[in-house]
């Protein structure tokens, strides 16, 4: 079964609509400088919220380390995604499981050790993730074949299908694609995103 997030969350009602879809992952933006950034005392509250299959994820950009530990036990995240500039020794330091952004045909994906998760994500340094951009599904193809990776960048109810079966991704990461506007969730397109992934999910299995 793939995996599925759902990133850039800021409502209660949202995180909720996320987990009764089947996602088993939510992300909560730390970094002020994106337009879904959530206050970690807020998030926090969100999390005491959610059922225990839910995971809830940190996103951070080129933060100190006291910072990003310091949320990460705040709110109990179950894992941190690194979307910066980020070293093997940075991520070496967390006290939870990481996901690293990289681009997708870098080369350094094969450098980080297999306790790192690699999201493969389209190239944005200005708004680091949440662009609506597709990546090369081909090239995220043939990582997913050395690694288990999460799939980033532009996916949709539209598109994700196609998605999954091309690439077989470990899981999805959602964010621009299921809102309204940044940070607003539309209910209608989480459900039709999971029920998307779950269907092409099941037929893969049986491939």
């Amino acid at each position: 079964m793939t995996l599925i997030k759902i990133c850039g969350i800021t409502r209660i009602e949202d995180a909720h609509a996320a987990a009764a879809a089947g996602a088993r992952a939510i992300g909560f933006v730390f970094w002020r400088e994106s337009p879904r950034f959530i206050d970690p005392y807020r998030a926090k509250q969100i999390v005491s919220t959610l059922p225990p299959f839910v995971t809830p994820v940190g996103v951070f950009v080129n933060q100190p380390i006291g910072y990003v530990a310091g949320v990460a036990s705040l709110v109990r995240l179950g894992a941190v995604q690194l979307h910066g500039d980020e070293t093997i020794a940075y991520a070496a330091a967390m006290p939870v499981p990481v996901i690293k952004a990289l681009v997708v045909g870098d080369g350094a994906i094969d450098d980080w050790p297999e306790r790192v998760i690699i999201l493969l994500d389209a190239h944005d340094r200005t708004r680091r993730g949440g662009t609506g951009t597709t990546i090369d599904w081909t090239a995220a193809s043939a990582a997913a074949a050395r690694r288990p990776i999460l799939l980033a960048g532009g996916l949709s109810p539209d598109n994700v299908a196609d998605a999954v079966a091309q690439v077989r991704p470990a899981g999805v990461d959602v964010s621009s694609g299921v809102e309204r506007t940044p940070g607003v969730k539309d209910h209608v397109r989480i459900k039709s995103f999971c029920e998307a992934v779950h269907a092409t999910s099941h037929i893969a299995a049986r491939s």
